[in-house]
């Protein structure tokens, strides 16, 4: 079938190397803090320079049950505002668009469509603290400004609605990040002919493939067609701590060979009670992933609880001061808060640009892939 464009045995050749300097390489990293200084004095000295990336923050949803609300000015009803943002040195975050159990069928296409107007209308109303980005370098312009950078996803898979044109529609308005699992493509049985294609136009638009939640089948068929770095934005260890979305030493190996990236959470279900429990899973996915495979995820206004000293977007410096004193250096704390989330996007970006040339978008259905009905 013509419309099935399978090539997932190519590489894109042209990509290998071009466009993505790692700024933390030996002997190009400029210390930015004193060694011998207090490690909590350390830790803001580095964010200021090497501040965070969050991969999940689910703020979207939780202003929908706020009747008024200032983020700028600091909102007591949520973890998530301006002042503590700036605190805790946050650069930019993901929004989450992913909806609460028990809508579903066609409402959630248009609650996530919902989901992303709000973000623009809060993000217009805040302009001297928010601003919306898509690539990593209009992040970086945010931050230099002194904007916290909003990146849309990750969004729900049920969004698509089984519809490739859907998924250009909703990266259009900006989606950049979309979670691969609880469809019928994207199941326990691994992806579908469907679902390869859909993450071929994922890569093709430069979405991300969210893959936290997703089932091991679904995993590893993902990292072996997608031609750009996956992310699980919010998976810690199995190892340490079993949890459906955690990841057993294995799949974190082999993200680590494709050079994905595992935002580990900041919760106690996921990786304990403590700042030590997190630190420990950021250790151990340092270890088995490497450096540039590990990153962090508040998980704030999602509706979980967090560890102690780690209750909202401020507490970011707590983590990185325990982190400093286990002997982190500090090439890989920056990797850690900021330069990995801006590799994965810079690839990201550049892989979509390179397959735009040479893959026309996709007019592929479910029906025709799978053999199966859309209607609900």
């Amino acid at each position: 079938m013509a419309d099935l464009q399978d090539d997932e045995l190519q590489t894109i050749g042209e990509l290998d190397g071009i466009g993505l300097p790692d700024p933390f390489k030996a002997g190009s990293y400029q210390p930015v803090s004193d060694p011998g200084a207090d490690p909590v004095e350390r830790a803001h000295a580095i964010l200021a320079v090497h501040p965070v990336a969050d991969g999940y923050n689910g703020l979207p949803w939780a202003l929908r049950h706020l009747s008024w609300y200032d983020l700028e000015l600091g909102e007591s009803d949520v973890e998530t505002d301006v002042p503590r943002l700036h605190e805790g040195h946050v650069g930019m975050l993901f929004g989450s668009l992913h909806l609460p159990e028990g809508i579903d069928g066609d409402r959630i296409v248009a609650a996530t469509l919902e989901q992303l107007d709000l973000v623009n209308i809060v993000a217009r109303a805040h302009p001297e603290g928010l601003r919306l980005v898509c690539t990593a370098g209009e992040a970086t312009d945010a931050h230099n400004c002194g904007r916290i950078a909003v990146l849309l996803g990750p969004a729900e898979a049920a969004a698509l609605g089984d519809s490739l044109g859907i998924l250009r529609a909703l990266h259009t308005l900006g989606l950049r990040v979309l979670t691969l699992s609880g469809v019928s493509w994207a199941s326990e049985d691994g992806l579908t002919r469907f679902g390869e294609e859909v993450l071929r136009e994922m890569n093709r638009l430069g979405v991300l493939a969210d893959l936290s939640g997703a089932s091991s089948d679904t995993v590893r068929r993902t990292l072996a067609v997608s031609r750009a770095p996956v992310l699980f934005t919010r998976s810690a260890s199995a190892t340490l701590r079993p949890h459906p979305a955690n990841l057993c030493d294995d799949l974190l190996t082999r993200l680590g060979a494709a050079k994905g990236l595992c935002m580990v959470p900041l919760t106690p279900d996921q990786t304990g009670p403590s700042v030590q429990d997190v630190a420990d899973h950021l250790d151990h996915v340092r270890e088995v992933a490497g450096p540039d495979c590990v990153g962090l995820s508040g998980t704030y206004d999602a509706g979980t609880a967090h560890p102690q000293d780690l209750g909202d977007a401020s507490c970011y410096p707590h983590l990185i001061a325990e982190l400093l004193r286990r002997g982190w250096s500090e090439p890989d704390v920056a990797l850690l808060t900021w330069g990995n989330v801006q590799r994965v996007l810079r690839t990201a970006d550049f892989t979509a640009r390179a397959l735009q040339e040479r893959r026309e978008p996709s007019t592929a259905t479910i029906a025709q892939a799978d053999g199966r009905s859309t209607v609900r």
